[in-house]
C-alpha cells in the first residue's frame, strides 16, 4: 500500500522512442518524460525495455555472419551504455525525486565491474524518493538478442518494498519463464513492470495471463518506434530494413489488473503517456480465490530454489599474512 495510507495511485506505462544510440539525448528525453507523468499525477512510470539508448532491434534484420555491421553496431551501443551507478542514474534520480514518482525504466549496461566491454539487458528500479533502489539483468536474453547480451544473474531478482507498493519486475520473453515468475509472486508482488520490444498477441494475453496468476496490477511498456527513428548515417538501415514500413513497433502499451482486464490501452502507432487510476487493496480480494505463492500452492510437492549470489567475473584471493618472528629468534 502507498506510503500516504492511500491505496489509490496513478501508474504509467511511457510508450516512447529512445533518441537512436544517443545517451545523453535519449536521458534528457527520459528525464522529461518523467517529470511529464509526475505533473499528471503518475506515481509509477515504467518505460521500455533497453530505452537507454535503444533496443538493438537490428539483431532481427541483421544476419549473424554480417560480422563487420555487427561490430560497428555493437562499438556504438558500447559507447552509449549505461553504468550503473553513474552520472546517468544519478541524473535518472533526480528526475525521480522531482516528479515524485517511482521509475523503472530499460537500459543496457555496460559490465563496469569487470572487461567495461560486455552488456546486459536490465532494468533500474527508482523511488519516488531518488533512491536507487536496484537493477535486474535479463536472465536470458532472447535468440538474436544473444549477439548482444550477456546472461543476467538473480541477484537483481527482487522485488522492493518502494514508496507505493511492493514493485518488480521481469524483462520481455523473461515473463514467459513461470519460475522466474514465481519467485516474484512469492516476494509479495503487487506492481508488475513488463518492459518489452514484444507487441500484438500473444504478448497481450501474456500482460493479462500475469495479471490474473498473481493477482498483480502488471505495466507492460514498449518503444514505440518508425523507421525514421533510425538516422541514415546508419548503414543497416538502407541495407536491411528497405522491406520494412514505417512502423519498426507499434507500441502496444497496456496496463492490466489483478483480474486480468485492460484498464488502459493497447496504444499503438504514437508516442503516449499510458496512465490508469488504480486501487491497491484490489490485489488481495482476488488472492481469496487464488494465491499462487499462498494457499494455492502446495509446497509439500513443490519447491523452488532460488540463487541470488552475484557471480562476479574474478575473485581474488589476497595471500595470508607473513606471523611475526618471537622475540629472541631474529
Amino acid at each position: 500500500m502507498a506510503a500516504t495510507g492511500d491505496p489509490f495511485l496513478t501508474v504509467a506505462a511511457v510508450q516512447a522512442a529512445p533518441i537512436f544510440l544517443d545517451r545523453e539525448a535519449t536521458v534528457a528525453k527520459a528525464c522529461a518524460l518523467i517529470r511529464e507523468a509526475g505533473a499528471g499525477g503518475a506515481r509509477l512510470a515504467v518505460f521500455p525495455e533497453a530505452f537507454i539508448p535503444a533496443y538493438p532491434l537490428w539483431v532481427w534484420h541483421i544476419p549473424a555472419g554480417e560480422t563487420h555491421v555487427l561490430r560497428e553496431l555493437y562499438t556504438e551501443l558500447l559507447a552509449n551504455a549505461v553504468a550503473i551507478p553513474s552520472d546517468v542514474t544519478d541524473r535518472l534520480c533526480r528526475a525521480a525525486r522531482e516528479a515524485g514518482a517511482s521509475v523503472v525504466i530499460g537500459v543496457n549496461e555496460v559490465n563496469a565491474e569487470a572487461s567495461g566491454s560486455t552488456l546486459y539487458n536490465t532494468l533500474v528500479f527508482i523511488d519516488a524518493d531518488g533512491t536507487l533502489l536496484g537493477r535486474h539483468r535479463k536472465l536470458v536474453p532472447t535468440a538474436g538478442e544473444r549477439l548482444v547480451h550477456a546472461q543476467g544473474d538473480a541477484s537483481g531478482l527482487q522485488v522492493y518494498p518502494a514508496t507505493i507498493g511492493r514493485l518488480a519486475g521481469l524483462i520481455c520473453w523473461e515473463n514467459y519463464m513461470p519460475l522466474a515468475r514465481y519467485a516474484l509472486y512469492a516476494r509479495g508482488v503487487q506492481l508488475y513492470a513488463a518492459p518489452t520490444w514484444d507487441r500484438g498477441e500473444p504478448w497481450l494475453s501474456t500482460l493479462r495471463h500475469i495479471a490474473k496468476e498473481g493477482r498483480v496490477y502488471v505495466i507492460g511498456s514498449c518503444s514505440a518506434m518508425r523507421k525514421g527513428d533510425i538516422p541514415d548515417r546508419f548503414g543497416f538501415k538502407g541495407r536491411f530494413l528497405g522491406g520494412v514500413e514505417e512502423w519498426l513497433n507499434p507500441g502496444d502499451s497496456a496496463i492490466v489488473s489483478p483480474d486480468g482486464k485492460m484498464i488502459a490501452g493497447p496504444v499503438r502507432n504514437e508516442e503516449k503517456i499510458l496512465q490508469a487510476r488504480i486501487d491497491l487493496r484490489e490485489v488481495h480480494g482476488p488472492r481469496w480465490q487464488l494465491d499462487v505463492a499462498g494457499h494455492y500452492a502446495r509446497p509439500d510437492i513443490f519447491s523452488l530454489t532460488v540463487d541470488r549470489a552475484l557471480r562476479p567475473m574474478i575473485r581474488t584471493a589476497e595471500a595470508p599474512p607473513k606471523p611475526e618472528e618471537p622475540p629472541g629468534e631474529q
